[in-house]
């Protein structure tokens, strides 16, 4: 007896039991509940995170590096760290020193070498014009020689200075050397600046620019303006169509929902073309104009800011009527017959009843259009003229043309500044939440 309840075997069951009656206690339940809720977490986070991962890699990492582009000008710095550092002290008055000259011999040397001149001859030139010729004629002339055909050296400074400036006289003067001075970070404000139609003077503080050079300023008004025309437009023209819509059956409206959506599924190139034929002196609307009595000549609807406007209304136009129908069909319509059953007028009933139910659609569409419009290219290009061309134009233009990845990140990133300023304003004084619609 006394060895069967003493053996492990008669135990063991005994002391089971016990722990599964017991009951857990507060800290062992905190425990369990985190780590459920840590569970839960994780498995969210795993059913979003392919998701995350293409919007970090396709939207925000673009966005980021458009940022950081705009404000890096890094030519100057890694291609001259000589030259930058001998004139990190120079008062940008004065004549430089002369281990500045020495300085420039051996770090244009090195470029040419390198065959980085070309891109630091092309920035430099960007502020300074004729600064091309200038280092490339002196990066071809190196190394250079005294009096008696010998090379000079690094430690002769008096005498480099003597045969650059010989070289070419304008090394003597102060514009290319502050031009140096003044870009020797790898960033600066420069792109963002002449993106308002502001440089640094020579000593750096920040002036106005040249009037021939300021044009940007009035490029974006042209594009918040343009935009806020054709947003205007296709509000006016989707507001009653989507009404329209709202009020027949579900069958009906499916239906014309879908000549809605056709101009999803043509291309926007075709839409233009077909724009420019339509709108052109000898094209379908001036004769029928001509025709009708309306008008003795063709009016000129093409190439200039009425093509613009008719042809990107027509693009826009589904972006808005899709908020607009989306929040109409959600308001009751027997608050406009309760509003008129009451004594109402049917337009102040319209009006103060109905119209406020459908300003999320409004906000929503508007938004939309707006935001849409500020980086259109193709449609100004092709149907407007040199007064129509909006911001990002000249985009393009310094992507595909002058290679100028800097100034374009930098009118880019303004863009996208405005826009969010101007959105965060409307929803501040609105007070409108756009994203229930």
């Amino acid at each position: 007896m006394n060895t069967l309840a003493t053996s492990p075997s008669a135990v063991m069951p005994i002391a089971t039991e016990a722990e599964v009656n017991a009951e857990p206690t507060p800290q062992q339940l905190k425990r369990d509940l985190r780590a459920a809720e840590t569970r839960k977490r994780l498995a969210a986070l795993m059913l979003i995170a392919p998701l995350a991962i293409f919007l970090l890699m396709t939207f925000v990492a673009p966005i980021v590096v458009l940022l950081v582009r705009a404000v890096e000008n890094p030519e100057i710095a890694s291609t001259l760290p000589h030259t930058v550092a001998a004139l990190a002290k120079w008062d940008r008055k004065s004549p430089p020193p002369d281990q500045a000259y020495a300085a420039l011999a051996t770090d244009l040397l090195k470029a040419r070498q390198d065959s980085t001149a070309g891109p630091l001859a092309r920035r430099i030139n960007t502020e300074l014009s004729g600064a091309r010729s200038l280092v490339m004629g002196t990066a071809r002339a190196l190394p250079l020689h005294d009096a008696d055909g010998k090379e000079l050296q690094a430690s002769q400074p008096a005498q480099i200075k003597e045969a650059m400036i010989a070289l070419n006289p304008q090394w003597a003067e102060l514009d290319s050397w502050q031009v140096i001075a003044r870009n020797g970070s790898i960033y600066s404000p420069y792109y963002l600046l002449a993106s308002l139609d502001l440089k640094q003077n020579a000593v750096g503080d920040i002036i106005q620019a040249d009037p021939e050079a300021s044009i940007y300023r009035s490029i974006f008004g042209r594009t918040l303006w343009m935009s806020a025309m054709v947003t205007l437009f296709t509000l006016l023209l989707a507001y009653p169509l989507a009404y329209w819509l709202s009020t027949m059956s579900e069958r009906r409206a499916n239906l014309l929902m879908i000549l809605v959506l056709i101009p999803f599924w043509t291309s926007i190139l075709v839409r233009v073309a077909a724009w420019i034929v339509l709108l052109q002196s000898e094209g379908l609307v001036n004769s029928a104009l001509m025709l009708s009595g309306l008008t003795q000549a063709p009016l000129e609807l093409v190439f200039n800011r009425v093509g613009v406007y008719i042809s990107m209304t027509h693009i826009l136009l589904p972006f808005m009527i899709l908020p607009l129908y989306s929040v109409m069909k959600s308001v009751p319509p027997t608050y406009l017959k309760a509003a008129i059953s009451l004594g109402s007028h049917p337009f102040a009933a319209f009006w103060r009843v109905y119209v406020p139910q459908t300003y999320p659609g409004i906000g929503a569409g508007v938004l939309l259009v707006f935001i849409m419009a500020g980086g259109y290219y193709i449609t100004p290009a092709l149907l407007g003229g040199p007064n129509e061309q909006m911001v990002s134009y000249f985009i393009a233009y310094f992507i595909n043309t002058t290679i100028n990845w800097g100034m374009a990140c930098a009118l880019g990133g303004l863009l996208l500044t405005g826009t969010l300023i101007l959105y965060g304003v409307y929803r501040r004084f609105a007070k409108i939440d756009v994203g229930i619609a």
